[in-house]
Order: C-alpha cells, then structure tokens, then sequence
C-alpha cells in the first residue's frame, strides 16, 4: 500500500503528532508498505535520514520550537499524482491537513484523520488571547471541525477518552476507531539504567522522573509543588524533568523559590534515543498533565518498568490504570505528593506497579498499532468506493457543546 501523511509538525521537532507519525512511518514500512511524509521545512542544521520525507516551505518559530507550514507548493503538486496513492492520512484539521483533504478530493482518494489535539479544550483554554468571547471562537472551531470531518472517509483517535467525546459532542460513532500510537519496545527493554545512574551519580537517590514540554498545558508547576512536599519526607528522593519549553525560566524560579533547587534537574532536551536510558535509571514515573491526547509518555514510562504517578486526567487514564500500573490522583500539589510518597514508602506496592507496568506495556508494541492501521486504511478505501463519508451536523455539534464549552475535553 502506499500512503500520504499530511502533518504541520515533524522530526526534529518533538511532539505527540510527529512522533506518531514518524512512529506509524517506520512500523508500515517494516510491513512493506510505502509511507510518504509532507511536513513544514526543517531548520537548516538538520539532516534528513529517513526516506520519502518531503518538505513544505515554512516559517521558524522558535519561542514555540515550531515551524509555521506554508501550505503551498508547485513540487508537490506535481508529485502526488505520480505516487499513485492509496489514501490519504492527514493529522491536522488546518494548513497541511486542508491540503491534505483537498488533495485527496481531487485525486480521488479516501481521506483518514486522526483526532489527535483536544481543539476545543484548548480553544476554551487560549481565548483570553484574542479579543472574542469564548461562545464565539469555540463555534468557530466548531464549525470548522465539523466541515473538516465531513471531508474525511475515517477518524482515528489515539484515546478512548477522546472517542467517547467525539461521540458525545459531534455525535460521530461510526468510522471511528481508537489505535494508539504504538511503541518500539525493545529500546526500553535494552536501556541500561544503572549505568546512568551512576554516570549521574543517583547511585543511592530515588529518582522520580518526568518528560513533557515545559508548558502551561502540562501542569508542571503542580508537580514541582507536589515533589517539594515529598522531599521533606523522603531525603533520597530527586526529580528529573525533561524537556524544554516557555515556561523554562519561570519553573527555575519556582525551583529556588520552593528551597529544592538541589533535589531537581532540568535536562533540557535530549536526544530521543537518551529518554529509555533516562527512565530505566528512575524509580517513579511522575506527571501531572491534564491536556493528553492518549498518555504517550506514560505508555513510555510503562515501558521502562516504571510505575506511573499522574494526576487522573484523559489521555494518562486511557493508558494507566489505578492501582494497577500506577496511582491517578486529584489534581492538586498535596494530592499527587501523597501518591509518590506513598510509593517511595511501599516496596511492596512499588513491585506491583512495575510487575503491571511491565505487563501492559506489551499491548503497546507498534507493530501491532500499524497492522490495526492497515484495517482503517482497507476500510477507508471500500468507503469511498461506496461513496460512505463522516457526517457530522455542525448546529448539533456546537449545541452539544456550548453548554459545557468550559468544561470541555474536545
């Protein structure tokens, strides 16, 4: 099969939807299928490695780590009618992803998009930004949702959380089918932990570690105040954060302002190839995010091992289950320090959580993931033959949701 993904972010920016990409790019072509990539240009120091990576002109955005797509291109358009494409995977519903919907209307190709950003969540969260009410941009991304998903032939969602809310305020239950983005497991199996525990000197440290963006959405300010309260409890215990992001500085500040700056290290970002040495020498997986899409550092974690303490929001509970691979907690700094402290303090609860972890992390592997891609893609394609598409009512849609748009997990 060849395939067209479609996407506004990409190695070597490091997000949710380039990884899943990049992840479903690798796993199909193991399979022996053809995965083309379109994606906003790279910064100029970075060396294109992997195959059939096609590059859109861009506009670098550096506070953001993130390149602005230009969604126009004479190169492309000449190309694509040459791939002789099966379907067209689009993972944004804007820039690339209306090129990607156009594209596949003029070619005569079903279109799949994956649901990956809760836009109506985050659409409630940023409009204090522009000068609009919040019933006026939450229907217009409403309505714009709404025609993208009549352009589209299937919808993947990386949750059931995320699903259940597609159902619940698009009224969409047909052609929709969760599939996560999968993990290669075997880096995490071969990471050599101690190794890096002792180049870092964590030797007799309980390290308690955490991987996200350093950002308002991820909640991290939360898990530093919950850490400092764990500290006074546990002298061994020290927290690892990784990744980088705006809120950098002010969360440095918060470190010094709490007293624990010596117990905490900022890596900064690192080398994904690093994150399974990094998990495999901590002894706790801490987070505090309450914007996931399907819990993806989480279902890292799990496999690295790592019983998981996170505050109990959507995403992290698709992949995490309580008492079982880990602890979901309140969303508060007294709540989640309570979990930690509680498994610092119980090796025999700790051994359980990492046996569970151990277990479910198997449901991961991206092989599996991909071959339940391919299933879509069949599907897909024997839609547009029989001319079945998305219908989603938009009136219905944002009267579904402006009576809770506040309280929204779209």
């Amino acid at each position: 099969m060849r395939i067209a993904h479609f996407s506004n972010t990409y190695l070597p920016h490091i997000n949710g939807v380039a990884r899943s990409v990049s992840t479903f790019r690798e796993a199909l072509s193991r399979l022996g299928h053809q995965v083309f990539v379109f994606a906003p240009d790279s910064p100029a120091d970075h060396e294109e490695t992997e195959p059939y990576i096609f590059r859109y002109p861009g506009v670098q955005i550096p506070q953001f780590d993130y390149t602005l797509p230009v969604p126009h291109s004479r190169f492309v358009s000449k190309l694509l009618p040459s791939l002789k494409l099966h379907v067209i995977h689009s993972n944004h519903p804007v820039a690339l992803g209306s090129t990607a919907a156009s594209y596949a209307e003029k070619l005569d190709l079903p279109l799949v998009f994956t649901f990956h950003t809760r836009y109506v969540k985050y659409a409630d969260e940023y409009t204090d930004a522009v000068p609009f009410t919040k019933a006026f941009v939450g229907n217009i991304v409403v309505e714009e949702l709404a025609k993208y998903l009549n352009r589209c032939h299937h919808v993947v969602t990386p949750s059931d959380s995320i699903k259940a809310s597609l159902a619940k305020y698009a009224g969409l239950t047909e052609r929709v089918t969760t599939i996560p983005t999968g993990i290669d497991l075997e880096p995490y199996r071969r990471a050599d932990g101690a190794a890096m525990r002792q180049k870092h000197g964590w030797r007799d440290k309980k390290i308690l570690v955490s991987v996200g963006r350093l950002a308002a959405e991820k909640n991290v300010e939360t898990l530093l105040k919950a850490a400092a309260k764990v500290f006074h409890q546990h002298q061994s215990a020290h927290l690892v954060l990784i990744g980088d992001g705006p809120q950098s500085s002010d969360l440095h500040a918060l470190v010094q302002e709490l007293g624990v700056a010596g117990r905490v290290t900022f890596t900064g970002r690192i080398p994904f190839e690093q994150v399974p040495l990094y998990l495999k020498a901590a002894d706790i997986f801490c987070f505090a995010s309450v914007t996931e899409t399907q819990g993806l550092v989480s279902m890292e974690a799990l496999a690295a091992g790592l019983p998981v303490v996170a505050v109990n929001a959507g995403g992290t509970n698709d992949t995490v289950s309580h008492e079982q691979e880990g602890l979901l907690t309140d969303n508060t700094p007294a709540a989640l320090a309570q979990a930690i402290a509680r498994v610092l303090s119980d090796e025999t609860l700790a051994a359980r959580l990492k046996s569970g972890a151990e277990q479910k992390s198997k449901s991961f592997d991206m092989m599996t993931q991909a071959r339940r891609m391919l299933e879509v893609y069949g599907q897909a394609i024997e839609d547009k033959k029989a001319g079945r598409k998305i219908k989603v009512e938009g009136d219905e849609f944002w009267a579904r949701v402006k009576d809770d748009f506040s309280a929204s997990n779209m």
